[in-house]
């Protein structure tokens, strides 16, 4: 079943973030457009690579008034202790969610439950806190947060523009569709 429009359900979790700890409930991402970016665990191989490639752009997504939330089944405590172990990870400036519960796993619905891990996927929440797109992917591979980015931007653009549409590799500038019957069989 499509999660597409789905309203995300009430949470509240710890998160690591600038040396310190935080709660982040709901209300915390209502009111601006937020990526959950679930990877499998910290302390692997490929999420450091994804969660560094976010970093990268991460003032291109608070550009597009969007915040990451990176998510794992890990907690607090261990997020911090990654933090502390890894220049990489030492440089992010996102928070990281902590979900030992799999609440937040179990809401998006990527909890694996025979390996107590997150699949890797990532939800773009809108600011009334409905899913306007997501994709998951099999753990051994990485995603590209440039693309990630460029979904969002999209998104925020077509609910600014509802007449509009993204064709693909549509980018900020680029010339959007409207939709009707003279595109019909000529596109």
């Amino acid at each position: 079943m499509s999660m597409i429009n789905r309203e995300i359900d009430d949470f509240s979790v710890q998160a690591f973030q600038d040396d310190g700890f935080t709660t982040v409930t709901k209300d915390d991402v209502l009111g601006h457009w937020s990526v959950f970016f679930f990877y499998p665990a910290d302390f692997t191989f490929v999420c450091p690579t994804e969660l560094e490639d976010l970093a990268a752009l991460y003032d291109q997504f608070k550009a597009a008034d969007c915040e990451i939330y990176s998510v794992s089944c890990d907690t607090h405590f261990a997020h911090k202790a990654w933090h502390d172990a890894s220049e990489n990870i030492k440089s992010l400036p996102y928070p990281m969610l902590a979900d030992p519960t799999h609440k937040l796993a179990d809401i998006f619905d990527v909890y694996i439950e025979e390996e107590g891990l997150a699949e890797r996927g990532s939800f773009i929440v809108n600011p009334e806190g409905r899913i306007v797109c997501y994709e998951v992917n099999a753990g051994n591979i990485g995603r590209n947060a440039a693309e990630l980015l460029r979904r969002v931007q999209a998104s925020r653009f077509v609910a600014e523009h509802g007449d509009s549409v993204c064709p693909a590799r549509w980018v900020p500038g680029s010339e959007v569709l409207h939709p009707g019957i003279d595109l019909v069989g000529k596109l």
